[in-house]
């Protein structure tokens, strides 16, 4: 399965914050917000990604993260010249894709939670149709909303409905197989001038080829693109890091837990980043693994 990141957008609900940067080179905490993102991908076992963004931001994520060979990984760049929608991201990398299946995430998503790992790798190793992740909200009519029968099957989503069925919101996490790519060539663009990810989804709940893992209880997940939402997110991390003495999204970790890197590799990237908590945080990983 292949990845795409999808850091877009002019983060107008940021401002003045994303006026000169791009929303997913925030502070989460400790970490920018795009490795909250790119960590879901490598939990999935997804070592070859895609990250788009708009010509103005792309220098500053690659001069981040790089061509991903640190952590093992196959990272690449491709532009959205405008927030033409999410949808757009098939086409854009559908070179990507190829002959594969497809991940999609959204870069100012946030997830934790028990077995998340798990069952990423789960349902990356066979998707039939497309599989959605939902979250339960106290407030759905601000999300796109999804209605299940008793096998998780999708029977219908409405975006930002006025009367929800359910008050499970679709988060910003898809898998699909390799038809996306068709599907997306063959929407419309909506009322405001996107290609909207919910136009995609619909045509695989016609199909009865849709479905839905529910994250469950005590699962964390933010859309980190408000102020309050990237204040919030912050603030988890901060507590469920001091609390656990873990870190969460730390990718150099991950790359070496998942295989993607050995030992001596993590050790050196300890290196690289001196004597700040992240590099010894780092160095007590390769330590208790040694």
């Amino acid at each position: 399965m292949r990845g795409i990141l999808l850091a877009g957008g002019n983060g107008t609900r940021l401002r003045p914050l994303t006026q000169v940067l791009s929303k997913q080179l925030l502070p989460v905490y400790d970490k920018p917000m795009v490795y909250y993102a790119l960590s879901v991908l490598m939990l999935a076992n997804i070592r070859d990604v895609l990250v788009i963004s708009s010509g103005a931001h792309i220098g500053l994520l690659r001069a981040l993260l790089g061509d991903g060979a640190r952590v093992g990984m196959n990272i690449t760049y491709a532009e959205q010249a405008k927030p033409n929608g999410i949808a757009e991201a098939f086409l854009i990398g559908a070179d990507h894709i190829g002959d594969d299946n497809v991940a999609l995430i959204l870069g100012d998503n946030f997830f934790y939670g028990d077995n998340f790992s798990a069952t990423l790798r789960t349902e990356a190793a066979d998707v039939d149709g497309c599989v959605l992740f939902g979250h339960k909200v106290t407030d759905p009519e601000r999300y796109g909303v999804a209605e299940v029968d008793q096998d998780g099957r999708l029977l219908t989503i409405e975006e930002k409905p006025l009367r929800p069925r359910s008050n499970l919101a679709v988060t910003g996490l898809y898998f699909y197989d390799n038809k996306v790519v068709d599907i997306a060539k063959n929407i419309q663009v909506s009322a405001r001038g996107e290609l909207e990810i919910s136009d995609v989804n619909q045509v695989y709940v016609e199909q009865g080829r849709a479905r839905l893992v529910t994250l469950g209880r005590g699962f964390a997940w933010l859309d980190t693109g408000t102020r309050d939402s990237l204040l919030q997110a912050s603030q988890y991390v901060q507590m469920m890091e001091q609390r656990q003495g873990l870190r969460i999204a730390c990718i150099e970790e991950i790359a070496l837990r998942m295989g993607f890197i050995d030992l001596a590799a993590c050790e050196r990237l300890a290196v690289e980043f001196g004597n700040s908590d992240y590099g010894n945080y780092l160095r007590t990983v390769t330590a208790d693994l040694a």
